[in-house]
């Protein structure tokens, strides 16, 4: 899986000290469990934040000077977040860059968590850390399908529900994302589960 994984991925960019990634985001598609049960990491963003409150997310966030790369954004964002040190994480590649609805350019970093290691949640942050096993997604499971409207073009994305968490929006759009990357498991747009249109 990883070889596959890897040579569908976009290369890992150079560290570079004079990179400038203003205005721009990075979020870590964290996998572990790789010989048994492969997961995804994800997070839920606190109750008591101003924006994005209770949703479900990859650790990540916004790049800051210093950052050699948007690598290195996603995994220093991971280390204040969840505890997952850097260099117990080996970034394989990356996906497309992907627009939030605000239009902002987040950059998915994919990267095998190597040991077992526990994970504790920036309570200023996040209310909870949880895995998702890889073969969820590779089913026909979603709970509906979001239609997003934005400047005049339709876009949509899946949404599940895991254990009472709501994966959809962003993350799920670059979950199927990631899905037919690495494993070749197209999410098509339509399916048997309801839409929810967003206008």
């Amino acid at each position: 899986m990883i070889s596959f994984c890897q040579k569908s991925l976009i290369e890992l960019p150079p560290h570079e000290d004079s990179f400038d990634g203003s205005g721009k985001a990075a979020v870590l598609i964290a996998l572990m469990n790789l010989l048994s049960k492969p997961s995804i990491v994800l997070t839920q963003r606190a109750a008591h934040l101003n924006s994005h409150s209770g949703e479900v997310s990859f650790p990540g966030g916004k790049w800051e000077q210093g950052d050699g790369s948007l690598v290195s954004t996603a995994l220093r964002e991971s280390e204040e977040e969840i505890a997952l040190p850097e260099q117990l994480v080996t970034p394989l590649g990356m996906l497309k860059t992907h627009y939030t609805r605000m239009g902002i350019a987040v950059q998915p970093v994919v990267g095998v968590v190597e040991h077992a290691v526990e994970m504790t949640p920036n309570l200023n942050e996040l209310d909870a850390i949880f895995h998702v096993p890889v073969s969820f997604f590779a089913q026909e499971s979603r709970l509906r399908t979001d239609i997003f409207y934005y400047q005049g073009k339709e876009y949509w994305a899946p949404a599940w529900e895991y254990n009472g968490y709501e994966i959809w929006g962003f993350t799920a759009k670059v979950i199927a994302h990631f899905m037919e990357v690495c494993f070749g498991k197209r999410v098509e747009r339509h399916s048997s589960a309801p839409e929810r249109v967003f206008r």
